[in-house]
């Protein structure tokens, strides 16, 4: 039933109980979700029969509902139990993105909490390549935590990002660098950002503005663990055009350089190079 999105392969869906084939019509115009946008989602990933930190991505989706004032029908280890079956339903080496799903049904501007309702569905998507990406400063910010629901993976907070990263493709760049509310540099448009400096790994301290992603402090013990340097602080956009290296962490693509911001090109640097292996190492330990 329903399509499948070119970009990605075969998807199967967690519905009450059962699994189904491709995109089920399980929402309607009347829906809550549809009509108000009560969703939250997260997104992990199994490579290869490697799923890290799925535990962490499924709690975060359960904590995002209760956020939004939902009332999620089931906690993080069920979600996570729920992922690990569906990964089963796939070749051993399939590339796949995880992506449970809490929305409501009912309610006017509000939602009705015991309308809410959880999904899951995994589908094929490979793994881009660490070829570097190009990056260059959006107009757009990210909302102040009084602004929006920021605590939350919501869906709500997707167009914004959206736009900024509309605009970066139409200046030629891959992604946009976002601010936050005080100008200070958040992140790029769905990766956290880091960057090298003075032998010191640099990246954008948790201000409630931007998701302080699960790959982000993964990367960042690792990191750490391994006895490089770390600074977690507010950062100026110019500190990206002086930096020895910029790269991106997040769940979709994992660690990515960024190899242009602005005007300016760069190399993919050693430490990029060392925590994409740290990271690989410990998926090792991740086995489903």
């Amino acid at each position: 039933m329903g399509h499948h999105h070119a970009q990605f392969g075969r998807a199967i869906t967690w519905v009450d109980g059962q699994w189904m084939d491709g995109n089920p019509p399980i929402l309607g115009a009347m829906h809550h979700a549809v009509w108000l946008s009560s969703v939250v989602f997260d997104g992990a990933r199994s490579v290869r029969g490697m799923a890290p930190d799925l535990d962490l991505h499924c709690a975060r989706v359960v904590h995002s509902a209760h956020a939004l004032a939902l009332a999620p029908p089931l906690d993080g280890a069920a979600v996570t139990a729920i992922a690990r079956e569906g990964i089963q339903k796939f070749d051993a080496n399939a590339e796949l993105y995880i992506k449970p799903v809490i929305y409501a049904e009912e309610g006017l501007v509000t939602p009705l909490p015991e309308s809410t309702r959880f999904v899951m569905v995994i589908f094929e998507a490979a793994l881009p390549e660490p070829e570097g990406f190009s990056a260059g400063l959006s107009s757009f910010r990210r909302p102040a935590r009084d602004m929006a629901p920021t605590d939350a993976k919501a869906a709500c907070l997707y167009p914004n990002v959206a736009r900024a990263v509309a605009e970066a493709h139409a200046k030629g760049f891959d992604q946009p660098v976002v601010l936050d509310p005080n100008g200070n540099v958040a992140e790029f448009g769905y990766m956290n950002l880091f960057f090298v400096s003075g032998g010191k790994v640099v990246t954008p301290a948790i201000n409630g503005t931007f998701l302080n992603g699960i790959t982000r402090q993964r990367v960042l013990s690792l990191l750490r663990a391994d006895g490089f340097k770390l600074e977690e602080r507010a950062v100026q956009f110019d500190e990206l055009l002086a930096a020895d290296e910029i790269f991106a962490t997040g769940n979709y693509a994992k660690v990515q350089p960024c190899t242009h911001v602005e005007h300016r090109a760069l190399e993919e640097g050693p430490v990029a190079q060392r925590a994409r292996a740290l990271y690989w190492k410990f998926a090792e330990s991740q086995k489903v």
